[in-house]
């Protein structure tokens, strides 16, 4: 009975490490370490904040309304087809559409002569925490499989830009 039990465990882990490795469910696992604000998506948002040049306080600001961002995010799978060794999932994204930010900003800077770019960016992060709107993009995310499992191929700037709402064609 020990045994038969023991072989049905192999046998139910095999399977779920067999449904973890479709390039379907790799997507849903990168896309849902997003909306749960895993520690490497914050540290890239980390990091990428690290490189500009902006007030303590407004980088603050900014990797709030970036966490908020990525917690609204939503998906829906469409497609998957693989060849070979490799993989394309096709996703629609739903998300906070921040693509026309720059031209309110615009217009409010020339409307008050701001210069200061810090101000700018002080603007410019309150009409991003302000905004309602949201815009559907489809992505398409590439997979390799390595040693058997597939594993996501580095994202293009077109779809970090969907994933981030600033995409503009």
């Amino acid at each position: 009975m020990k045994k038969f039990i023991a072989l049905l465990l192999l046998l139910l882990c095999g399977c779920e490490v067999s449904l973890n490795n479709t390039p379907t469910k790799q997507a849903e696992i990168f896309l849902g370490r997003y909306q749960s604000l895993h520690k490497e998506v914050l540290n890239d948002l980390d990091l990428e904040i690290d490189k500009m040049d902006l007030s303590n306080e407004n980088k603050e600001k900014y990797r709030s309304v970036m966490k908020k961002h990525y917690q609204d995010l939503e998906y829906k799978i469409l497609e998957e087809r693989i060849d070979g060794d490799k993989a394309t999932v096709d996703v629609l994204i739903e998300v906070n559409d921040y693509s026309d930010v720059k031209s309110g900003l615009e217009k409010i800077i020339s409307d008050l002569s701001i210069e200061n770019e810090d101000e700018i960016m002080k603007r410019r992060l309150g009409i991003m925490k302000d905004t309602k709107k949201q815009i559907k993009y489809t992505i398409s995310l590439t997979f390799t499989k390595k040693d058997n499992k597939w594993i996501i191929d580095p994202l293009t700037s077109e779809n970090m830009d969907k994933i981030n709402g600033i995409y503009t064609e």
